[in-house]
């Protein structure tokens, strides 16, 4: 099983250039992966390289906090729907978790539903470095009774990214009916495997490019010694 269709090509720095931003386009186009990952600005831009293709257009809101208004999220949500995007990776307002206001969690991941009307799958980032084993219990119920369509580890830009053990945990908790996305740190091959053997079915990452070569050189050298 080649895992091109696990990854979602990340690019999210904020030095990223629209040279590097087109790079990654081409780069997802050759390797067939599942999406490219950007921040809201590179919308159009992302929607019009990947025109005609398999690869979707991946954008992340209220990145990389989730400290922002619902109302906030849901204007960046649109922009980004209007512009292409058919996938919204977004930051739960990890704050009002942390602090029991899961009434606002639950709305403003609700917000984020509905303002798609099924025009593109919400990923709900936890950051689970931040969060207890509880919190992210309750983050998972609450993106599920939302009705988002995937939870996610990690923005990658907090102090740790994807564990095996976060992506078991929220496969456990969400069961069959979401989707689990392992994005954070997650640089090799054997790293990406690791987290799909726990129960990811998308990858986030950047390095993509590396991680699908080495799975080539990987099942070269296992049929070589068959």
């Amino acid at each position: 099983m080649r895992i091109n269709k696990f990854i979602d090509h990340t690019i999210l720095k904020p030095e990223a250039t629209k040279d590097q931003v087109l790079q990654v386009c081409r780069e997802a186009l050759q390797n067939d992966f599942a999406s490219v990952c950007v921040n809201s600005c590179y919308t159009a831009l992302v929607a019009n390289a990947l025109k005609g293709s398999s690869v979707k257009t991946c954008i992340v809101i209220g990145f990389p906090l989730g400290a922002i208004s619902t109302e906030c999220k849901v204007f960046e949500a649109k922009y980004a729907i209007e512009n292409g995007a058919s996938e919204l990776d977004m930051v739960l307002n990890i704050g009002a978790l942390k602090s029991g206001d899961l009434e606002n969690v639950k709305q403003d991941v609700a917000a984020m539903v509905n303002i798609t009307k099924e025009r593109a799958i919400i990923k709900v980032i936890l950051e689970t470095c931040l969060l207890t084993h509880e919190e992210i219990v309750q983050a998972c119920h609450i993106s599920k009774k939302a009705g988002a369509h995937f939870v996610k580890t990690s923005t990658g830009f907090n102090s740790a990214g994807a564990s095996t053990n976060h992506v078991a945990l929220m496969r456990q908790t969400v069961g069959d009916s979401m989707g689990v996305k392992a994005s954070g740190g997650i640089r090799t091959y054997e790293k990406a495997l690791q987290m799909i053997n726990a129960g990811a079915d998308r990858i986030g990452a950047s390095s993509s490019v590396k991680i699908i070569q080495e799975q080539d050189d990987f099942l070269i050298n296992k049929n070589k010694s068959i």
